[in-house]
């Protein structure tokens, strides 16, 4: 499998990492959209949301995430998690990711 996230979470290709435990990862984007934005990474590949039926998987993306967000204290000014799922969903790396987006005020506009 060609996939870039399964190379991060191999340790093949680097990345900095902000968080990690024995099922995520929590990266910075190479291309940020915010001041802060990162990216939630499950270690084990599903393409998409819509491939993934496990709980603790599903649920530990919200769990990592507001973990994160306090650890860094974005929760003070506030923070957005999107999921991006198929190409018209503007998902461009098919390997499930939330991305954390924070550092100024967001636009509402969500498309």
């Amino acid at each position: 499998m060609d996939c870039i996230f399964c190379k991060i979470v191999e340790g093949t290709v680097p990345s900095t990492k902000v968080y990690e435990d024995d099922n995520f990862i929590v990266i910075k984007d190479i291309n940020p959209q915010a001041p802060v934005h990162l990216l939630v990474i499950p270690k084990r590949h599903y393409s998409t949301l819509m491939d993934c039926d496990e709980r603790d998987i599903l649920g530990g993306l919200i769990d990592v995430a507001k973990r994160v967000s306090t650890e860094k204290r974005l929760h003070e000014r506030g923070f957005r998690l999107v999921i991006n799922t198929n190409e018209e969903g503007g998902q461009t790396v098919f390997h499930l990711h939330m991305h954390i987006l924070a550092g100024r005020a967001l636009s509402g506009k969500m498309g």
